[in-house]
């Protein structure tokens, strides 16, 4: 689903990225994990073609990001959910994932992928109507969810999702990310949060300054001491 070879990439002359390789199989959930400053949001924005590469090449769902370009991987059966969630504050929860599904080109009736949604995210259902913008943390997070499954992609890629939400609300989100994965998506999940990222996940990759310092199933990592010093 997703393979990077011999990435690197910088802002102007500061390098963010140096000789990254990585892989998502089908039907894997992957966790790129790594602190503050590490390069984890340079690394999405590379696979979702925001950021051009200095070297190396980018291959998601059988296309080259840099060739494809970054409005029409969504038709390739990708969902993005970027940090912060971006939502659309002034339109509603409705609109918000009509957005979303329009990029995606599905071919179910929206009506249909909606009331899917709202049964895996109950408490949307009576938000629908709302402003994005007036709903807790929380919500907004799942509301970016939504809009990222709506389409049916076959492959999600989220960008640090527990950021901002309490213990209670990361135990739920990852707990639907599970649903999501029994279901049959693909998932990269960026994030800082280890070790809950890693109970989830069936393999990952610690980032540091830039590099891949270290990679394995998530049992590995979890007991490796190297990693937990580094890291955990």
């Amino acid at each position: 689903m997703l393979n990077l070879t011999n990435v690197s990439s910088s802002y102007g002359v500061v390098p963010m990225l140096q000789d990254v390789s990585l892989d998502v199989r089908e039907g894997e959930v992957v966790s790129l994990l790594g602190p503050n400053g590490a390069g984890k949001s340079t690394m999405f924005k590379v696979i979702a073609g925001l950021l051009a590469t200095d070297g190396g090449s980018v291959t998601l769902a059988d296309a080259d990001v840099a060739k494809r370009g970054t409005e029409k991987l969504s038709a390739l059966g990708v969902g993005f959910v970027p940090e912060g969630r971006r939502l659309f504050p002034s339109l509603s929860v409705r609109e918000n994932l009509k957005l979303g599904y329009d990029a995606s080109g599905c071919a179910v009736p929206f009506e249909t992928r909606l009331e899917e949604m709202t049964k895996l995210f109950p408490r949307i259902r009576e938000r629908l109507s709302q402003a994005a913008g007036t709903m807790s943390g929380g919500e907004q997070a799942m509301v970016a969810l939504a809009r990222a499954l709506i389409g049916a992609p076959k492959f999600v890629v989220m960008d640090e999702p527990s950021l901002g939400l309490s213990p209670k609300l990361i135990a739920e989100y990852f707990e639907i990310v599970k649903r999501v994965r029994d279901a049959g998506t693909t998932v990269l999940l960026i994030e800082q949060n280890a070790e809950t990222a890693l109970s989830v996940s069936d393999r990952g990759y610690l980032l540091v300054r830039g590099r891949i310092a270290a990679t394995g199933t998530s049992r590995e990592l979890l007991e490796d001491d190297t990693v937990r010093h580094l890291y955990l």
